[in-house]
């Protein structure tokens, strides 16, 4: 096949929809199909790239952080989505268009879609369906209301990495076609044998619903002391400082790492406990991370994490900084425990969440839609 990808972020930009992104694109690629990719430039990222079956090409943009987009940077750079995109579709036969995000990308993807006659494949994410992270999206959600809805219309399947988040598009949009894929990882990129350290390790972005400020309030009513590392930037950065600051916890803040840095690498392979307290979740991508990584892993019970985990973590109450705790001491307390329940983790991710398994599944799915010939 030949499949045009839309999607705004793609690493070394954006979070985890990013890192799906791109690790379905590699892995069609190398299973032998067309990717062409266009996504966001920024700063003196190189305009394209062409490795084997994939090309992306990045468009100049007024993007100013690589870990997080605003509207006002969204707008400008879907409207020089629509103008590129139209010209490769002129030259290329392509078989169907994939965005990521029904917002923004999934709207270009359908205005396309509608123009050249194709198929639409378009994967959520999360913060792109009403209903998801309301205390952050509901206002823009509101707004971008009648869009969403004329994107969802046009849509020949919309591929889900978790029930949960089909269940909140057929709240807004009953007879949306969904199909549930989990996003997939790579088993090879982190090695589980290295000597573990008594370190709680946490990666995500900042904000207040990612619940990072639990974690520092359990880690202070710990009996033993222990090392906490903070991975990732957002607006409520300074605010987790004065907290730690204020507890005495003494945590590292490394701010935000690049997915394939050494530094990353390091820390999940020599961390023993990894502590994702979110409110609400989709599909994260770092609990895929840690699992990989054979992290012992403690996280709550919102919406999409218990499908990434299974059994294979401590699920502990939101919001509940006494449960977190009791559970890191669970762990300190015994580390044969965190390293069967990381070994435990890491055979999940191989078994159920490995790219060839997931890349196969989109790989089926959008053999189907193309050879139904069902234009959006």
């Amino acid at each position: 096949m030949k499949i045009l990808t839309l999607t705004y972020e793609y690493p070394p930009l954006g979070g985890g929809g990013g890192k799906v992104a791109q690790g379905l694109a590699e892995n069609l690629a190398q299973r032998g199909h067309k990717v062409d990719v266009i996504t966001m430039g920024y700063k003196d990222l190189p305009k394209q790239e062409t490795a084997g079956n994939l090309t992306i090409t990045r468009l100049a943009g007024i993007r100013s952080k690589t870990e997080s987009c605003h509207m006002g940077e969204m707008l400008p750079h879907e409207i020089y989505t629509l103008y590129r995109a139209s010209k490769l579709l002129r030259r290329n036969n392509y078989d169907l268009i994939h965005a990521h995000f029904l917002f923004p990308d999934g709207f270009a993807g359908r205005i396309l879609a509608s123009i050249f006659k194709l198929p639409l494949m378009v994967t959520a994410h999360g913060s792109d369906v009403p209903g998801y992270n309301p205390d952050r999206f509901k206002l823009l959600h509101i707004l971008l209301n009648p869009i969403w809805h004329f994107t969802v219309a046009g849509v020949t399947r919309i591929i889900s990495p978790s029930e949960h988040l089909i269940t909140l598009i057929k709240k807004e949009a009953e007879k949306a076609p969904t199909q549930v894929i989990p996003n997939g990882f790579d088993p090879s990129r982190f090695c589980i044998d290295r000597p573990r350290q008594a370190r709680v390790l946490v990666v995500t972005r900042l904000f207040q619903r990612k619940g990072v400020q639990y974690i520092l309030q359990a880690v202070a009513k710990l009996k033993q002391q222990v090392e906490v590392h903070i991975v990732g930037d957002g607006h409520y950065l300074e605010a987790l400082k004065q907290l730690d600051e204020s507890l005495g916890t003494r945590a590292k803040f490394w701010g935000w790492l690049d997915n394939n840095s050494d530094e990353l690498k390091e820390l999940y392979e020599t961390s023993s406990i990894f502590a994702f307290t979110s409110d609400q979740e989709n599909f994260p991508i770092n609990l895929l991370e840690a699992m990989c990584a054979g992290n012992a892993i403690i996280t709550t019970d919102s919406s999409g994490t218990s499908e990434v985990v299974g059994d294979a973590a401590i699920i502990v109450p939101r919001q509940d900084p006494e449960a977190i705790r009791a559970a890191l001491e669970k762990l300190l307390d015994s580390p044969e425990l965190a390293k069967k329940l990381g070994e435990k983790a890491r055979a999940r991710l191989e078994q159920n969440f490995s790219w060839q398994a997931v890349t196969e599944r989109y790989e089926a799915s959008m053999q189907e839609i193309v050879a139904a010939k069902i234009p959006s």
